[in-house]
């Protein structure tokens, strides 16, 4: 019986840890800026403005292959990973791009930084490039995610587009809000780009 008290404290010391972190992280992250721009029952529209992000470019065609090795390399760069030794921020999403012929991780920048503001990555595989302003179709998903989830929700969403007569404009993006330690609220999305006119 003394035991399970043990193992009982154990957990509940582990679930107020959890809860403790998710909280305190939820509440102190930059998220990407977005304007939510429509609604329908399975997905929504939005416009991101221009953004500046750090990105790596990888030959790994799918999540699995491209998730640690590129977060590492970009962890790496905001962690003093550069040329002045300079900790930025962490934000969400984690972007990654995935095709047929390559992929890119991209960490978005803190709001406060200019893409001339920023420390030279020391890793040659970071690259600093700013996104032009776009009209993106974005569906949610919760969960840890992987790639048949990953291409089950882009294929529901290119779906979804095609029945609204909505037209797609260049290739699906994941994004990811959540450390690997968080184990429950977790939100996840697929995004597509699209003509819209406002």
């Amino acid at each position: 019986m003394k035991a399970f008290y043990i193992v009982g404290g154990i957990a509940l010391l582990f679930l107020l840890v959890q809860s403790y972190k998710l909280v305190s992280s939820s509440l102190t992250t930059e998220s990407q800026k977005y304007r939510l721009v429509h609604t329908e029952s399975q997905f929504e529209i939005r416009f991101y403005p221009a953004a500046t992000f750090a990105k790596i470019y990888s030959k790994g065609t799918d999540y699995k292959s491209v998730a640690s090795s590129g977060f590492r390399k970009l962890a790496g760069y905001i962690f003093g990973g550069n040329d002045r030794g300079q900790s930025i921020a962490m934000t969400s999403p984690v972007r990654m791009e995935m095709g047929s012929q390559g992929s890119t991780m991209s960490f978005v920048m803190p709001e406060k930084y200019q893409e001339s503001d920023l420390p030279k990555p020391k890793d040659a595989g970071v690259h600093i490039v700013k996104s032009s302003p776009q009209y993106v179709a974005a569906i949610s998903f919760g969960g840890y995610a992987d790639d048949e989830t990953i291409r089950e929700k882009r294929d529901v969403l290119l779906k979804s587009l095609q029945d609204k007569g909505i037209k797609v404009v260049g290739e699906y993006t994941f994004l990811g809000y959540n450390a690997p330690y968080q184990f429950w609220s977790r939100k996840n999305e697929v995004v597509i780009p699209i003509e819209w006119k406002e």
